[in-house]
């Protein structure tokens, strides 16, 4: 008996990918300046980073790490458990949890990580777990990696998740979403989540990765723009990558959950903590990005002229009021196509094929930062309009 090979058809695979003209393709950026990259030997101006805040090269987040290396070397050594918490780690968590008004925070090393680690840690086999049908990959592994029923619903149809956790009425539930959904950029409904939940005995999970530091008061995230507490929404995870322009994330709650994670998270207990100077950098992006509020109004300014001038030019943009700006072409060669005309006049946008976004939904995932001028973003649009007549961006898929 010969067993098929795991390699190869691992190959195989990736050749239906190619063929498909969905392969996945890996190049390096050589320098970073602002929100300019070059790559290639190529100066290009970006609209495809995270960094919504432009703190990712902050002078201050460079000292903050550099300081805090020379104190304490680069690595932490060890898991939190054994012998890697140090004092910027609990300084930082503590800044978490104050901003997002929660009792305590915990640090994981990735959102995915982060994600994994509270859903094997809070379900059960028998559980049910509800979650919006665009959340993050990390969503829908973390539940079916506890062994959890999974159930998902329309996206930001309320109604839907209502019908879902009706299902199974007697099982301990968790409903989880995306605060702010990372290829549509809308918000999701989370009042009228947090009600349902609240009627429904379930607990509320929101992944806020890309509404921490850009919604809210004080940049303090979707929950907290929406007008909820840790009561309404007991479960928060948003990472520190994004518009903190760090790296790793968080799961903030009350202490309860916190102290539950610290003994059950495997993705918390089995890895080796976040170096130390990463945790003092990151808290220093905390700090500017609870007090600068005029980086948050000038990425609103920002948006505000691309969607306008996108209006003006008929483009087909997704209705995001965030600095995740789509514009839907539905096909993939066309999205390729497209990002590749950019290219040619000197900006840098990604293409997002299926399996990320559904089949008939590839798009331009074009996203903004208070590191861009005015003159940046239409220079955009004008790129946008001078795109070749047969790509479909002058109808909406």
């Amino acid at each position: 008996m010969t067993r098929p090979s795991l390699t190869e058809r691992l190959a195989r695979h990736s050749a239906e990918r190619a063929q498909a003209g969905l392969r996945r393709r890996l190049r390096t950026v050589d320098r970073v300046d602002g929100a300019w990259v070059e790559r290639d030997g190529r100066r290009l101006l970006a609209f495809c980073s995270n960094d919504y805040l432009g703190l990712a090269q902050h002078p201050q987040l460079i000292a903050a790490l550099k300081q805090a290396a020379d104190g304490d070397g680069v690595g932490s050594g060890s898991a939190h458990l054994i012998c890697g918490h140090r004092s910027a780690h609990a300084a930082l968590e503590e800044a978490l949890a104050e901003w997002t008004g929660r009792e305590r925070a915990l640090l994981f090393s990735t959102g995915y990580m982060a994600n994994l680690g509270v859903m094997q840690a809070l379900l059960q086999r028998d559980d049910l777990c509800v979650q919006d049908k665009l959340n993050h990959a990390c969503l829908l592994d973390g539940a079916q990696l506890a062994g959890a029923e999974l159930k998902r619903f329309p996206h930001a149809d309320v109604d839907g998740a209502a019908r879902q956790l009706d299902s199974r009425s007697d099982a301990a539930a968790l409903l989880a979403t995306d605060g702010v959904f990372s290829m549509d950029g809308d918000i999701a409904p989370l009042a009228a989540l947090a009600q349902l939940c609240q009627r429904e005995g379930a607990t509320f999970m929101v992944d806020d990765a890309h509404g921490l530091g850009v919604l809210g008061a004080q940049g303090a995230g979707s929950v907290v723009d929406s007008g909820l507490s840790q009561d309404e929404v007991p479960v928060l995870m948003a990472t520190l990558g994004k518009a903190l322009g760090c790296s790793g994330a968080f799961v903030a709650g009350s202490t309860a959950l916190i102290d539950g994670l610290v003994q059950s998270a495997r993705t918390y207990i089995y890895t080796t903590a976040m170096p130390p100077a990463l945790a003092a950098a990151t808290l220093a992006a905390v700090r500017l990005a609870q007090t600068e509020d005029w980086r948050r109004d000038q990425l609103n300014q920002r948006i505000a002229r691309f969607r306008q001038g996108a209006a003006q030019l008929g483009l087909p943009l997704m209705p995001s009021p965030t600095a995740i700006q789509p514009l839907l072409l539905g096909d993939a060669q066309a999205a390729l196509d497209a990002a590749e005309a950019l290219e040619q006049q000197g900006l840098l946008v990604t293409a997002i094929r299926p399996p990320t976004v559904p089949q008939g939904k590839a798009r331009l995932r074009i996203t903004l930062s208070a590191m861009h001028t005015e003159t940046d973003v239409d220079r955009l649009l004008d790129a946008l309009s001078r795109l070749p007549t047969g790509a479909p961006l002058a109808r909406p898929v």
